[in-house]
């Protein structure tokens, strides 16, 4: 019988995670952790000898299908207490329903700011999850989510929302495009592609739109998040036998320093890895790299990638 691939979390038997390597492997974010550690009971972590706590590696399936109903748009508090088998019914409803009416004119864009500076995330996913039903995922992402979220970044600017709105609509919008990647995650068979942003970079819903157009794509994708170490990101290549790294990089960290972090890049991983290259920041001109300019053609890169393997 084959092994475990080296990227799945349930190689090592009994073994036990930091709740940063938790976040790392489900893509839910260390706060949520905790709060649905202290409200609701889980995960339920072990307290080591060093007195950190580490949490079962078994606890990674079920934190992503918790992660899957809430981005649906069920309560976390019944997600999170809900048994194995009422938990798949939850998402078996959701995968089998159509999305939830919305009034129409909904997705007008000052009437979802308004959602986003009163804190409304469940309208939010509303009616976000309606126009992913209704446009399909690349028109979904292109059409809504990105004029969405260039929108609240301009508002933030010019003082009409503060930086607590920017990061509520991230961590919103984050779990409802984790949820939308698991079943292609579950279905995907081609090479491993790492999923970063450099040491600087927080902006992460760019990063989650490519984790999702890759995984439709058929690659497996190995999200590690924001502002990762070169080294460790290097060393996550080397484990998953990475076929290719990709970096998303957003305009305010674009820049020579941006171009000499990627270079860096390029020479910690074997030349057999690619580097992928996207975000309205990403360097042009990095020897050994590819940039793509936008989601339509990082699908079509991550589909020869696929069927290349």
């Amino acid at each position: 019988m084959a092994g475990r691939r080296r990227d799945d979390p349930r190689a090592v038997a009994g073994a036990r995670l930091s709740i940063g390597a938790l976040s790392r492997a489900t893509g839910v974010g260390v706060e949520t952790i905790r709060t649905w550690e202290r409200r609701y009971g889980f995960p339920v972590p072990d307290r080591k000898p060093s007195g950190h706590r580490a949490s079962p590696v078994d606890s990674v399936p079920r934190l992503r299908r918790i992660a899957a109903a809430v981005a649906q748009g069920h309560r976390a508090g019944d997600a999170v207490r809900a048994t194995d088998a009422h938990l798949s019914a939850l998402l078996g409803v959701l995968a089998a329903a159509a999305p939830a009416p919305v009034p129409s004119g909904a997705f007008d864009q000052d009437t979802l700011l308004a959602m986003v500076e009163r804190f409304d995330g469940d309208a939010i996913t509303r009616v976000l999850a309606s126009e992913w039903g209704r446009l399909g995922p690349m028109a979904f992402l292109q059409q809504r989510v990105a004029p969405l979220v260039a929108a609240v970044g301009v508002a933030w600017e010019t003082g009409a929302l503060e930086v607590r709105h920017e990061h509520f609509l991230s961590e919103r919008v984050g779990d409802l495009l984790r949820a939308y990647r698991l079943p292609f995650d579950d279905r995907a068979h081609g090479p491993a592609v790492v999923l970063a942003t450099l040491p600087g970079e927080s902006h992460a819903i760019g990063l989650q739109m490519a984790a999702l157009v890759i995984a439709m794509s058929g690659c497996r994708v190995c999200y590690v998040g924001t502002e990762v170490p070169l080294p460790e990101l290097a060393s996550v290549a080397a484990d998953v036998s990475a076929g290719a790294v990709g970096l998303s990089v957003s305009i305010a960290t674009r820049g020579g320093r941006t171009a000499k972090a990627v270079a860096k890049v390029r020479s910690l991983v074997p030349r057999r890895t690619r580097i992928v290259l996207g975000g309205a920041g990403a360097p042009a001109g990095v020897p050994g790299t590819t940039v793509v300019g936008d989601l339509p053609a990082l699908a079509q890169w991550a589909a020869s990638t696929a069927s290349a393997a």
